[in-house]
């Protein structure tokens, strides 16, 4: 899940917009029978606490002070078929010393690449481990912002009733056996206003966030988020100067049984993430 000015994220991975699914006659993770319909409930009630809690943490982190996009009527912000296409651009070869994408063009198509590959790393597990979330924020943000969002971001990731819920140790680890997976797949970008040195975009992703493992209590799900990113162009490249989070828009899910603990743990090893270019 990923963070905004006054103080939310882990909306780490802040789950919701959930649909109605229906679920295989044996336990995904462990091919044991279902359990009877108490206990079910009653760590379907556990799960849905967890998500509220951690969206509600990360919604506070992710609020912004830049006014909402939502209500423009402007028609000329619309974006034509031509431009949700590809762009063909590459996208960036250099990174900086925290393997985050750098380097990006002074463009609006920079600034869109840019906040695709910010999504991914402020949604990334790397926000729970504190050393690395340090190196994150200052990789990332703009100066004068980077204090307070540490600040905001520390409490927000490290509490410890927050880890405890989640499932992960107080240095925000995984138990042994088990496999922490976050991870934010941008769908789509879109820049909603631009100047010389400035842009506001928005990114539409999904998210994957859960603990894998036979002996999980908090199973890996899937989200929908959209957050709004004002960049500004400083030390040659852009960086955050706000972030606000929402949810959605969340497509319908389809009928699919859910993959066993082995499985995902062996797909979130195996298949790395990508760097993302507009």
């Amino acid at each position: 899940m990923n963070p905004g000015d006054d103080g939310s994220y882990p909306d780490y991975d802040s789950p919701t917009g959930q649909t109605r699914t229906r679920l295989p006659d044996n336990d995904p993770y462990g091919g044991a029978p279902r359990r009877p319909t108490r206990s079910s409930s009653r760590s379907l009630v556990t799960v849905v606490g967890v998500v509220v809690l951690l969206i509600a943490a990360i919604a506070f982190a992710n609020r912004g002070d830049h006014p909402s996009t939502d209500t423009a009527s402007d028609k000329g912000n619309r974006p034509t078929p031509s431009s949700t296409a590809a762009s063909g651009t590459r996208p960036v070869d250099t990174k900086s010393t925290t393997g985050i994408p750098s380097g990006f063009a002074h463009t609006e198509q920079g600034a869109q690449s840019a906040a695709a590959n910010y999504a991914v790393v402020l949604g990334s597990a790397d926000m729970f481990n504190t050393t690395r979330r340090h190196a994150i924020v200052d990789a990332l943000y703009a100066p004068d912002v980077a204090a307070a969002r540490q600040s905001a971001l520390d409490s927000a990731y490290s509490g410890e009733k927050l880890l405890s819920n989640i499932g992960l140790t107080k240095d925000g680890a995984a138990p042994e056996g088990q496999t922490f997976v976050s991870r934010a797949i941008p769908v789509g970008t879109k820049v909603t206003s631009s100047g010389a040195d400035t842009a506001t975009v928005e990114v539409w992703y999904t998210s994957l966030f859960g603990l894998s493992g036979d002996a999980s209590k908090n199973p890996v799900t899937e989200s929908w988020y959209t957050t709004t990113y004002l960049l500004k162009w400083a030390g040659n490249d852009w960086k955050i100067s706000s972030d606000q989070q929402k949810e959605g828009p969340v497509p319908v899910g389809r009928d699919q049984t859910a993959s066993t603990a082995d499985q995902m743990t062996k797909a979130v090893e195996e298949y790395g993430g990508f760097t993302y270019a507009r």
